[in-house]
């Protein structure tokens, strides 16, 4: 630019020391004009300068930007990318969850009735059971009950048959060794089925076809009678038996029943008379000839039996409770 202006400067010299001084001025002016022009464009060159500058700087950072604009452009369409893959596998799947749920109305809206119905034959069905559990449960409570009833009572007839066997076996040994003294003449004493069982032939209470007892069958009946008369928890009964030979007479007793009949009638006002044994307790019995202890010998058929048994009746009022 200076080698510009030097150059200019000697073209005026030679141009003012050959041109005639009118043309000078004119140079002058020419010059002055130029040297203005000169300024303006070397200010504008500055401005310019500065301008380019300031352009290259802003075409820098604009470089920049579009380079991180490119670079979060490639990130953006890679995620878009990425996005629209997902988008694509989303809508495959939400389309094919559509056809799905469109199947299950189409199934639902076929089979709901039938569920329905079934399900509320299930429910009778369970109501129903639900119902008959009910129904045995109460039944199975009912049940217990009664059957702790029935232990109840069955506990009270266990103990109570106890103690009357218990009682029976002691009073049995009480009456043995009360008629001791007569073993050997036809007495006997034994206990089964709950009872005691004192058998005299008739040799030692009556004489053949007699109905009063002797002295010495008296004598076992007192005896008998005293044992006997403080158990009020009792009952006896006598029976008269004979043997199978026939009675043949006018007055009584004329045959067999009457026989037994009146002995043991006989028998029953013994112990009665002599001891404090209550008429409600005793009761006689004839048998005849029809109950035998022995084929062989007529003598053991003609006998009494004082049959003693324990009062059964608390035993049936506890049986016969509800």
């Amino acid at each position: 630019m200076r080698q510009t202006i030097l150059s200019f400067a000697l073209l005026m010299l030679f141009i003012s020391a050959c041109v005639p001084s009118k043309k000078y001025n004119e140079l002058l002016e020419r010059e002055k004009t130029c040297a203005e022009e000169l300024e303006k464009y070397k200010k504008m060159s500055l401005d310019y300068e500065s301008l380019a500058k300031e352009l290259e700087l802003k075409f820098d950072l604009a470089n920049k930007e579009l380079i991180g604009l490119r670079n979060d452009t490639a990130d953006l369409g890679a995620q878009m990318r990425l996005m629209n893959r997902d988008y694509g596998i989303l809508k495959t799947q939400t389309k094919e969850l559509e056809n799905s749920f469109n199947n299950l109305k189409n199934l639902s809206a076929k089979e709901t009735a039938a569920l329905q119905a079934e399900l509320k034959i299930k429910n009778l069905s369970l109501q129903e059971k639900e119902d008959a559990l009910l129904a045995l449960d109460l039944e199975l409570k009912e049940k217990e009950r009664l059957l702790s009833e029935r232990e109840k009572r069955v506990n009270e007839l266990e103990d109570l048959l106890r103690k009357k066997e218990d009682g029976i076996r002691m009073l049995k040994e009480r009456v043995a060794r009360a008629l001791k003294g007569f073993e050997g003449q036809g007495l006997t004493v034994e206990q089964k089925n709950g009872r005691i069982y004192v058998s005299l032939e008739a040799k030692l209470l009556f004489k053949s076809g007699s109905t009063t007892v002797e002295a010495e069958g008296t004598k076992a009946l007192v005896e008998l009678g005293r044992v006997l008369e403080n158990e009020k928890d009792l009952e006896i009964i006598v029976e008269g038996h004979t043997d199978s030979d026939k009675l043949t007479r006018a007055t009584a007793p004329k045959n067999n029943w009457e026989l037994s009949v009146l002995r043991a009638t006989s028998v029953v006002e013994i112990i009665l008379n002599n001891s404090s044994v209550t008429p409600t307790q005793l009761m006689a019995a004839g048998r005849g000839e029809f109950y035998p202890v022995s084929d062989s010998d007529k003598a053991k058929n003609r006998r009494i039996e004082v049959i003693i048994s324990p009062n059964l009746n608390e035993l049936y009022e506890i049986i016969s409770k509800d």
